[in-house]
């Protein structure tokens, strides 16, 4: 005989297996999601030297005109991705429009994951011709440095501190900083938040932000923001604060939470995370970002995953050449 809670287990195991089986069979590797630790201590992530960088958003010129599809220059490391036969990116699975799981398919989607597949395509010739690795945003320059992955594509912010390990796209979104609340807060600013608690996860420019600019705020960090949306709706924090485009995605999930009316208090350019030791690629993946400048295709993915949320498309961020190796 089988006991209610046996058969629960039991179905929620054939669920999970039914969805590897899906996301195997939809063009890319199925991904594995990360173990969740216990949240530590508020972390920035950044280093404690100041970095010497006098314009952060400066990467590496394209030399020339992209190479075609399959037929990557002799020992580049484009060439040996051809020969892996498939890129491998880090990117996020529960940050809702950038990059989360398909309840339905199974597949992982959104802003983020068409910046992939555009590279794959300029690659292979094949937008499919990828492998997704879920990560933290704690872990983006970690498996990077480490050579775990080709590319990091996971709402990472460009800055001085972390071009001291890791070398970056041109950007490719510009995003801002802002608060989301409980509807019928009067809190609309972050320097409102005095005495409250307010959720940024570890190893993120928003948690750095949140310690700097409102010291009279109490941080609490999570491994994630779907782990500050999940203390949220506990009612354990009373804010969580982050990027306009993930804090759209968690309104979404939350008829209780708002993000105000309110004018973002950091710049956060977003820029597609490379080994620094593979320039090529950066000058690779700057050219597939000059084409879909150009051909329309950033405006489509933009209106396909963040108009609803965020207004009508602007114009795409402008690219900054002149850093030399």
């Amino acid at each position: 005989m089988i006991t209610g809670s046996r058969l629960v287990r039991l179905t929620l195991a054939a669920l999970s297996g039914l969805a590897i089986m899906i996301a195997a069979g939809c063009g890319y590797s199925a991904t594995q999601l990360p173990q969740q630790t216990p949240s530590a201590a508020p972390s920035t992530g950044a280093p404690t030297q100041a970095p010497q960088c006098s314009n952060p958003l400066a990467s590496y010129q394209p030399e020339g005109a992209l190479p075609k599809a399959g037929a990557m220059p002799a020992g580049s490391t484009m060439s040996k991705i051809v020969q892996r036969g498939r890129v491998i990116a880090g990117v996020s699975a529960d940050t809702y429009l950038l990059g989360s799981r398909n309840p339905l398919t199974g597949k992982i989607e959104g802003f983020d994951i068409d910046m992939v597949k555009a590279v794959a395509k300029a690659i292979f010739g094949d937008e499919t011709k990828y492998e997704l690795r879920v990560i933290t945003a704690a872990d983006r320059i970690k498996v990077l440095t480490e050579g775990d992955v080709d590319i990091v594509v996971r709402n990472m912010t460009i800055n001085c501190d972390r071009w001291e390990q890791i070398a970056f796209s041109t950007v490719y979104y510009q995003s801002g900083q802002k608060i989301m609340v409980r509807k019928g807060s009067e809190a609309t600013t972050l320097a409102d938040l005095k005495g409250q608690k307010v959720c940024a996860p570890n190893g993120t420019s928003s948690m750095q932000n949140l310690v700097e600019q409102a010291p009279d705020a109490i941080p609490v960090p999570a491994n994630n923001h779907t782990g500050c949306l999940v203390l949220f709706q506990r009612g354990e924090v009373d804010a969580i604060t982050g990027d306009d485009t993930v804090l759209a995605g968690l309104a979404a999930q939350d008829p209780y939470a708002f993000v105000p009316k309110q004018k973002a208090f950091t710049a956060e350019p977003y820029g597609i995370g490379i080994n620094p030791s593979q320039v090529d690629l950066v000058r690779f993946v700057n050219g597939v970002l000059d084409q879909m400048r150009t051909d329309g295709a950033w405006a489509k993915t933009y209106n396909r995953w963040l108009a609803a949320p965020l207004g009508p498309a602007p114009q795409p961020p402008k690219a900054t050449y002149g850093r030399t190796p």
